[in-house]
């Protein structure tokens, strides 16, 4: 049994395999193994739909749902398949947990969204989901991950063996300012986190495809080398591909193209296009069943999803979903209204989607995977209330909406708090580019916005975003979608081309 200490306070861990990636060493240790159950004497354990079980954790006694147990954690489950008399008792008794672990664990079962704030809070969690094998509990884990926790749970994760956690906190603290690796305990954990890429700052900017400029060298995907502070060329648009009013997004490090038009009379272009930087190839994948364009496209939840748009110049409420796995689309929930062009954003694993309504209001929804619905959050009042971007931090959405008087050129930003439902301004007014529209990232707890005359880096802090350093602005014109990929190592691209603008 190894030992080390998180936070100036011993606890003991059991000694973990590691899974390594991108060249790092490896580790062969002995997994953790689920605590020992116990059962108590009395009578048989009661079965059947909503029927509820007795759970000692330690000192304390909880009454859970046994069909939620049996479904969500792989111990249970592999309790009550056993045959075992522990299976037939009255009571399970789980002496080698935490009680504020398993009463975390419950809550996200049951779909609630406990705050883990305190270090004690987070490493039960951490444990309670590795013994209890408790899925939903580890991705809970990887959706709270902040800078402020990230080096905790990465520690913790990787000694109780929860890969996926300790993998996406690695992944976090690699695209931090750097501060939160040196808090890292584990040598193997920094060794791990050394070995990864830092994601980058990719923009691909509108093209159509038209005779006569299929060669146009403008038509590439490009990104942001930070250290030579230029924009350089990732790879060409394939000769069929259009960004022109298409979504754009990654799900799994790749980068996906769906819908677009090309012509004066908006022909839908009738393929998806799906870029892996790691091999530096295009595939061509299906469209959605419905054609469309100027829809928004998010990769959430290992899908991707269509998210409304326009065919035939007229707003669709249909939303299709689809499963990079088995390469086909399936129709989900419909938006509560006919939209195009809307903003979306993921905060804390959840979807949200901004919609417009008269009145200058601007509604907030959230699409729920279990139920398959879409939820109204919030509603926002604002004069102009043309939203064109949102972005997430922690508990936090971002609208971006065009300022005052129609003014393109300048940006005000409104804040929604999830936890508490409050809208706040921020101060100040941000820039826009002539002929584009507002467009961010978050990484970290960085902004990253571009235009043409910079590529500008904000640090959000306290709910409002100050400027840290200015980069090259783009040198292209036009309405730029952005997103963040993990680029292989090697030859750099060439220095993007700069196009006049028209």
């Amino acid at each position: 049994m190894s030992r080390t200490i998180f936070s100036q306070e011993d606890i003991y861990m059991p000694r973990v395999s590691f899974c390594w990636y991108g060249g790092a060493p490896e580790s062969v240790t002995a997994a953790s193994r689920p605590p020992e159950a116990a059962s108590a004497p009395g009578p048989a354990m009661p079965q059947g739909p909503g029927a509820l079980m007795q759970v000692w954790v330690g000192s304390q006694l909880f009454q859970a749902d046994q069909a939620l147990l049996v479904e969500h954690c792989g111990f249970f489950r592999g309790l009550f398949r056993s045959g075992m008399r522990e299976a037939r008792a009255a009571e399970v008794r789980l002496g080698a947990l935490s009680p504020d672990g398993f009463r975390t664990m419950l809550q996200v079962l049951r779909g609630e969204r406990p705050a883990l704030a305190a270090p004690d809070e987070l490493l039960q969690a951490v444990e309670c989901a590795a013994f209890l094998q408790t899925p939903a509990l580890a991705r809970f884990l990887e959706h709270s991950l902040t800078s402020d926790n990230c080096a905790l749970l990465c520690d913790a994760a990787a000694a109780f063996g929860l890969h996926d956690v300790f993998h996406s906190a690695a992944l976090f603290i690699r695209d931090s300012a750097g501060e939160q690796a040196a808090e890292l305990a584990l040598p193997e954990a920094r060794a791990y986190v050394e070995a990864l890429r830092p994601s980058s700052y990719v923009a691909v900017s509108t093209h159509a495809p038209a005779p006569g400029f299929l060669e146009d060298a403008s038509r590439t995907v490009c990104y942001l080398d930070e250290e030579e502070d230029v924009w350089r060329t990732l790879a060409a648009l394939p000769l069929e591909a259009s960004t022109l009013l298409a979504g754009v997004a990654t799900l799994g490090n790749k980068l996906y193209i769906v819908g677009g038009v090309r012509g004066p009379n908006k022909e839908v272009v009738e393929l998806g296009f799906c870029y892996d930087p790691d091999g530096g190839t295009w595939r061509e994948f299906p469209s959605p069943h419905q054609p469309r364009y100027d829809t928004a496209l998010a990769g959430f939840d290992g899908h991707l999803y269509a998210i409304g748009g326009e065919f035939q110049r007229m707003a669709m409420s249909s939303v299709e979903r689809y499963d990079p796995a088995a390469g086909c689309w399936s129709f989900a929930a419909n938006l509560p209204q006919p939209a195009a062009g809307v903003p979306c954003a993921q905060a804390r694993g959840r979807l949200f989607v901004c919609l417009w309504r008269p009145a200058d209001t601007t509604t907030v929804v959230e699409y729920t995977v279990m139920a398959d619905a879409w939820l109204p959050i919030a509603e926002l009042r604002r004069p102009q209330s043309y939203g064109h971007c949102m972005v997430a931090h922690r508990d936090s959405l971002y609208v971006v909406r065009n300022g005052p008087k129609d003014d393109f050129l300048h940006c005000a930003i409104d804040c929604l708090n999830l936890a508490t439902g409050q809208w706040t301004a921020l101060p100040g007014q941000f820039v826009n580019s002539k002929g584009a529209l507002f467009t961010a990232v978050v990484r970290g707890d960085t902004v990253y916005t571009v235009n043409r005359m910079f590529t500008l880096l904000y640090a959000i802090e306290g709910g409002t975003w100050r400027l840290l350093r200015e980069k090259a602005g783009f040198p292209r014109p036009g309405s730029l979608q952005t997103v963040l990929l993990r680029l292989p190592p090697g030859a750099r691209g060439q220095v993007a081309s700069t196009t006049p603008e028209l």
